[in-house]
């Protein structure tokens, strides 16, 4: 009698039980109400309440990733979502937030401004998706999206709570958000973080360097903040100098 051929399997088993996981959802459903309200402040003339929704919303999309690794929850509904979330938190509320507080004066240069973060980020957010498993981990192919966005929000707060208006620091505010957008979609590498094993030893020196960026953020929130964020921002563009002096210097160097 001949041998009964197996049952050939219509779907995956594997992907069948992969589907709408609630816990790593629940954080970046967390971060786009945050940035969801960031928007609805601004709109209000709230901007300090919305340059801190952005970063909360950047707190808890950087907690909805890790959770999923954690509990092996990650899924392709996941990915997407969360690339949806960060745009709302990261690509359309901050540039919401900046063109209220400071552009709205300025005419077509301020909304043009505004969005030219908009679609930085948006392009930042395909590339990002379509470049997993191409590039090197350890580094971003240009400034991540939560980074403008806090960037962006770290200015709001900062100058906000030095007692300025929008329309007196408004060219500086444009020039940051098209510098922000610009540098999302450029080639520039920016370090991701993503090499730290937190479950290796460290030197002592960095545990003590950790404590003391905490203590500097709780002490004055907006300043650190806004100065660590322009500081990663410029740091880009300070390797990739160094890098190319580096390479010139060795093909002028002499065998």
């Amino acid at each position: 009698m001949p041998a009964i051929p197996p049952r050939k399997v219509l779907m995956n088993p594997e992907l069948r039980r992969r589907g709408i996981y609630i816990l790593p959802n629940l954080f970046t459903t967390a971060a786009l109400f945050a940035g969801f309200y960031a928007i609805v402040q601004a709109m209000n003339g709230r901007f300090e309440h919305s340059a801190v929704a952005i970063f909360i919303a950047m707190v808890l999309d950087g907690l909805d990733g890790r959770v999923a690794r954690m509990t092996h929850t990650q899924s392709a509904f996941g990915a997407e979502y969360d690339s949806l979330s960060d745009m709302v938190s990261f690509g359309v509320a901050p540039a919401l937030v900046i063109y209220e507080w400071a552009l709205k004066g300025m005419g077509k240069l301020g909304w043009v401004a505004a969005f030219i973060y908009c679609v930085g980020a948006a392009l930042r957010l395909a590339r990002f998706n379509t470049n997993i498993g191409v590039v090197d981990k350890r580094y971003f192919q240009g400034m991540p999206s939560p980074a403008a966005a806090a960037l962006i929000a770290g200015l709001v707060w900062v100058l906000l709570d030095l007692g300025y208006k929008g329309e007196e620091v408004r060219w500086f505010a444009c020039t940051l958000a098209i510098f922000a957008g610009v540098t999302m979609v450029s080639n520039i590498p920016y370090w991701s973080g993503k090499d730290i094993n937190l479950r290796k030893s460290v030197p002592f020196m960095m545990v003590a360097a950790i404590a003391l960026g905490f203590a500097l953020v709780f002490l004055y929130p907006p300043g650190v903040l806004f100065a660590l964020f322009l500081g990663y921002a410029l740091s880009g563009y300070i390797v990739a100098a160094w890098n190319r002096w580096g390479r010139k210097k060795a093909v002028a160097r002499p065998e």
